[in-house]
């Protein structure tokens, strides 16, 4: 009975583990830090927007458009409505050159054309790193937000219903006022 015990014991402590040390990312997390390069080959980290709310869009280039309706009411509330306070909050994208067939060349044209839409900055994870640091999925679109202590507030992976949009935005507001 009493190997049984440690056997289960044993063996919940491994699964326990093995889980954490899988490097998916989870509301709550302090978010683990990273350096990518923009196309200038100029590093960035989560450092460089200090006291600032960030929303990081990591994206696969094939599905570049699909959180567009999200952005530009991300985009409205911060430039048009002003109710996002742009000193204290970023919004960036990270490209995912791992998930995509396109040449990185292209890869940097579309994310250009993106950078000047939403008039931000574009970065490159040539490598995939944040599949295996964050537990990003490939082939996808994922949102994070992490407030001014680096901690995740929100993660969503794939098209954020419309009607999120403003519970998200409420969210941003409040973090920005921390």
């Amino acid at each position: 009975m009493k190997s049984l015990i440690f056997t289960f014991s044993f063996t919940i402590l491994a699964c326990t583990a093995l889980f954490a040390q899988s490097g998916k990312l989870e509301v709550g997390m302090k978010v683990p830090e990273w350096t990518f390069p923009d196309a200038d080959k100029n590093d960035f980290t989560m450092n460089s927007w200090p006291g600032k709310v960030l929303q990081i869009n990591y994206v696969d280039p094939d599905e570049s458009d699909l959180n567009d309706a999200f952005n530009d009411a991300i985009d409205k509330a911060t430039d048009v409505d002003k109710i996002i306070d742009k000193e204290y909050f970023k919004g960036f994208g990270i490209v995912d050159n791992k998930s995509t067939w396109k040449p990185n060349g292209l890869v940097r044209v579309i994310a250009g054309n993106k950078a000047k839409k939403y008039d931000t900055t574009i970065l490159f994870d040539y490598d995939g790193k944040l599949h295996s640091d964050w537990g990003m999925p490939k082939d996808s679109y994922t949102v994070v937000i992490v407030d001014k202590n680096r901690v995740c507030r929100y993660i969503f992976s794939g098209k954020i219903p419309e009607s999120e949009n403003e519970k998200i935005i409420q969210m941003i507001i409040e973090l920005t006022k921390e």
